[in-house]
């Protein structure tokens, strides 16, 4: 019998179908995937059963019992603890206060009781493989990644019967992954029910006993990830084929024309002599482990920081990295890590958020012209095919695939020299990655360039022309042609040597 179970649900927004006549089970000591394109219905599944959402229609069992959650509190009572993609933390609360939060300790007199906070915040840390993240650092100070891990650790601190994951894993690398599927499979072996979430199929072929994919709203299929092949999840994901390739690389041209040049740029100690090109119709990849500087290397260059030292040329003019208007003045844009935080402004509507970073051009005299942003975004909807019930819906209420295109939107607008892509696939499904894949290659055969960090070896190696390893806030590798190579990647990453070559030193 299944531990949790919905059956036929509705859900509507408005006049959008996010749900219909749509069921989802898993039985307790499972791992049981939810697959699907953005906007497929999975994460709005994820928020009916979790209270979240109240169904239209349709009937969830908990237990064997039907049963009704007013809000998640309900479903947290109930041991329905969720993890969502986008986070919850404050800001301005330390790790162990976000822990604990609405649970604080209390002393005698009944105040919060700080250090047994922090004393069994760094317990369940250490227990979790967490340990390196300090309990009384400020969340605003930590990495995304960090936060992630923080927000897994509040989940499994309420001790869950049944654990949803809802693209948890998306900001983190593969070490940090791993730690956290031995956790998971613990839970599993101590009969939790563990609901997975993930658009990393090599994740779900590690983690996970089934999978249920959902289509446009509804479920249309159950299989056993052990026996079932990718073309067949693929296809019930998606209704087609999807080729398995990367855009093919055009051959590299005789003469190379650089299009940015970074010379010995420097940014405190986190980046330490960087020397690059990035040459015109080129993409160049950006890898490394974790907090190598790469991040730090995009900002930098789009000014975001202050203090930066070496030279940038693009196209053979200086630029001044004096903020970010002066590297868009100057042909430079950047598409940042966390979209809805960085990249979009959620509660404007898709429209607004696409003209954002050219608001001139669809002004008169000031003046924004309703009639010239409604031309654009509908421009940009066909090229990205972006999917919306309508230009003037807040941008929240898109998928995250939608998302990610609209923030990528707004910056083909400007019609960029250079594209800096910080992890531009993130939690993102596959039909929506392989159109990202397709513009980067038509950006570059346009004359473009890009620099283009991925937390994705395999992106790095299938997309683009060269790879950068980055070590310590430096450059420890330049990879091409043969050289490039998921093993490369990894051993420059390590400082190690690749076959038959010296390591650059850092």
């Amino acid at each position: 019998m299944p531990l949790l179970s919905a059956t036929g649900i509705d859900k509507r927004f408005g006049g959008v179908v996010a749900l219909h006549d749509a069921n989802f089970s898993c039985e307790a000591g499972e791992i049981h995937a939810l697959l699907g394109e953005n906007g497929a219905g999975k994460s709005t599944m994820v928020k009916v059963l979790c209270g979240v959402h109240q169904p239209d229609a349709g009937t969830i069992t908990y237990a064997g019992q039907p049963i009704t959650f007013h809000g998640p509190a309900d479903a947290v009572a109930a041991g329905i603890v969720p993890v969502f993609q986008e986070l919850s933390l404050v800001p301005d609360l330390t790790v162990a206060e976000s822990l604990f939060m609405g649970e604080e300790p209390r002393t005698r007199l009944g105040l919060v009781d700080s250090r047994r906070m922090r004393h069994e915040s760094r317990a369940l840390l250490e227990r979790l493989g967490f340990g390196g993240i300090d309990p009384g650092a400020l969340v605003r100070d930590l990495s995304l990644a960090d936060r992630q891990l923080i927000e897994i650790a509040k989940a499994l601190r309420r001790s869950p019967k049944v654990l949803i994951l809802d693209e948890a894993t998306s900001a983190l690398n593969r070490r940090q992954v791993q730690q956290v599927f031995t956790v998971v499979r613990r839970l599993r072996d101590e009969g939790v029910a563990v609901v997975f979430i993930s658009h990393r199929m090599d994740e779900v072929r590690d983690l996970c006993d089934r999978a249920t994919i959902f289509r446009d709203g509804v479920d249309v299929g159950t299989v056993d990830v052990a026996t079932a092949t990718d073309d067949e999840i693929v296809q019930l994901m998606i209704g087609r084929t999807l080729r398995e390739t990367y855009p093919p690389r055009p051959p590299r041209p005789p003469v190379e024309e650089p299009l940015l040049e970074v010379k010995h740029l420097g940014w405190g100690d986190r980046l330490r002599d960087i020397t690059f090109t990035v040459n015109k119709g080129e993409i160049v990849g950006l890898s490394g482990l974790e907090g190598q500087g790469q991040g730090d290397l995009l900002f930098a260059l789009f000014g975001v920081y202050v203090g930066v030292t070496g030279q940038v040329t693009i196209g053979q003019r200086p630029i001044r990295l004096g903020g970010p208007r002066d590297a868009m003045n100057a042909g430079l844009a950047l598409v940042p890590e966390d979209r809805k935080t960085q990249g979009l402004i959620l509660p404007l509507p898709v429209d607004e958020n696409i003209t954002l970073s050219t608001l001139p051009s669809v002004a008169n005299h000031g003046l924004i012209n309703p009639a010239a942003v409604a031309t654009v975004t509908e421009q940009m909807r066909e090229r990205l095919s972006i999917r919306m019930a309508s230009p003037d819906i807040p941008v929240r209420f898109l998928s995250g695939g939608n998302q990610q295109k609209v923030a990528i939107a707004k910056w083909l607008l400007t019609d960029a020299a250079v594209y800096l892509l910080y992890d531009p696939t993130r939690g993102i499904d596959v039909g929506a990655k392989q159109e990202i894949y397709d513009l980067m290659r038509q950006l570059a055969a346009a004359g473009h360039g890009i620099l283009f960090f991925s937390t994705d070896l395999a992106e790095v190696v299938g997309l683009c022309d060269r790879g950068l390893v980055m070590y310590e806030g430096a450059i420890a590798r330049e990879l091409s042609g043969p050289a490039l190579t998921d093993a490369n990647l990894v051993s420059a990453a390590v400082g190690l040597a690749e076959s038959g070559a010296e390591a650059v030193p850092a």
